[in-house]
């Protein structure tokens, strides 16, 4: 009953507010023809590159949040009083109307039967609520459910999150239903999860294609992805309003913006001359003078940029393994004359490192490996020892923060000597993770000299 109060309420203070638009502006038509507007493509709105635009149909004014100012913005948008947006439509059935209202204020309630995200393809997808079992294709997936305090919701993994046995100590011993990009749909049936979360079919994901031709109506897929840093925000926030956890995403966002917009803040600042050529590195096959790397369009391309680097490789576009990522001869580099090198120990070249191990021995040796290429002892990178290698679970996903910070430290030292990237990893483990897990004592997240 004091729920339904408080849903009476909302909707209540949003007729007054629409109402008191209406009388304070002179002329605007009321009739029955101006209370119902239908959305088309015409009518969607973009928001700036720099903003979190929460991805949830009811989000009419297009911020971070669904609120009152979203009923308010919706009446308002029915009078012809604002622009429509395509988020406006909170219940999906192409017109603006009074149900939209009544959406709104149940998501705000967290009472609504069905929620509109748009997912990681830009596509509308429809799930049913309360979510309860949750079968996830990727460890970032699973990392971002436990880090809004949902993993008791988790039901089933793939079978890379089951090999991290000391990250995820409980979610790795969960039933498997097979690697991430070749999963057994027929047992992701026989589990019969509300949803399974999985990326958009693409390069770190091959073999999501068609997912939802063998696995809907049965189970909803839902493509999230929590990897790329310019998605990152928007997918926790979704991830927190499907599961019901808005606050605790929302406290996970602010922190990682809250280091994320102080690093940038000096970056800013630097200008191009002193920024340092960058080579970021990942591996080549024994006896082949062609290196692995990656341009523009790639995490860690950005990442570099981001830390006030400069990638030697950004315009690189020959023939790549996957898109992004070109190989190129060591005799290119020596001839770019990079002041810094990154190795990159995960992904394709499959180095040690990370959690599960407190073993460098592989680290050093990818670190050696570079060093040691014909030519690289005349580099500055090499001669300055400037020369790191950094490992992925630090350089992607959630903790990308933590991969920014020790890039800008390696970069621009004395502009960074007040930042501790090991200290925010440390802040991460115990505020997001829950876990015992002391990254000064265990794991292998970087190496250099």
């Amino acid at each position: 009953m004091k729920k339904k109060n408080k849903l009476l309420t909302l909707v209540g203070i949003a007729v007054v507010l629409c109402s008191m638009f209406l009388v304070a502006l002179p002329g605007v038509a009321a009739e029955e023809n101006q209370t119902t507007q239908k959305v088309s493509a015409s009518t969607i709105t973009t928001a700036s590159e720099d903003d979190y635009v929460l991805g949830i149909y009811g989000n009419a004014n297009l911020d971070d949040t669904v609120d009152v100012c979203d009923l308010t913005y919706t009446e308002r948008i029915r009078f012809e009083l604002e622009d429509s947006t395509a988020l406006a439509d909170a219940n999906y059935d192409t017109y603006i109307d009074m149900g939209d209202v009544l959406q709104e204020a149940l998501i705000i309630l967290g009472r609504e039967k069905k929620l509109t995200i748009v997912d990681a393809e830009g596509a509308a997808k429809t799930v049913s609520k309360p979510i309860e079992k949750i079968v996830t294709l990727n460890p970032d997936c699973a990392e971002a459910i436990r880090g809004i305090g949902a993993k008791d919701r988790i039901s089933g993994i793939e079978g890379a999150t089951a090999k991290y046995t000391k990250f995820f100590p409980e979610i790795s011993q969960l039933p498997s239903v097979g690697m991430g990009h070749t999963p057994d749909l027929e047992e992701i049936l026989q589990m019969n999860p509300d949803i399974l979360i999985a990326y958009a079919p693409g390069i770190y994901n091959p073999g999501h294609e068609g997912l939802e031709d063998f696995l809907e109506p049965g189970v909803t897929v839902v493509r999230l992805d929590f990897y790329k840093p310019e998605t990152l925000g928007d997918e926790m926030l979704k991830l927190g309003y499907l599961l019901d956890e808005e606050e605790n995403a929302r406290e996970y966002v602010e922190w990682h913006d809250g280091y994320v917009n102080e690093i940038e803040d000096i970056v800013s600042g630097i200008s191009e001359e002193d920024k340092p050529r960058v080579f970021i590195d990942y591996g080549g096959e024994e006896g082949s003078p062609e290196r692995l790397t990656c341009a523009k369009g790639t995490g860690n391309h950005q990442l570099c940029e981001k830390a006030g680097g400069k990638n030697i490789a950004a315009d690189v576009t020959v023939p790549c393994v996957s898109p992004g990522y070109p190989y190129v001869s060591s005799e290119w580099i020596l001839e770019q004359e990079p002041e810094v090198i990154i190795g990159q120990a995960s992904g394709y070249n499959t180095r040690e490192g990370g959690y599960e191990t407190d073993d460098e021995s592989g680290m050093i040796a990818y670190h050696d490996e570079i060093i040691g290429l014909e030519g690289f002892e005349n580099l500055e990178a090499v001669k300055n020892n400037r020369t790191y290698i950094i490992q992925g679970d630090v350089a992607g996903g959630l903790t990308y923060l933590v991969g920014l910070a020790y890039h800008a430290k390696w970069f621009h030292p004395n502009l960074f000597n007040d930042l501790h990237p090991q200290e925010i990893h440390q802040e991460y483990i115990d505020e997001f993770c829950g876990i015992d897990f002391d990254v000064t004592e265990h794991g292998v997240f970087v190496y250099y000299l």
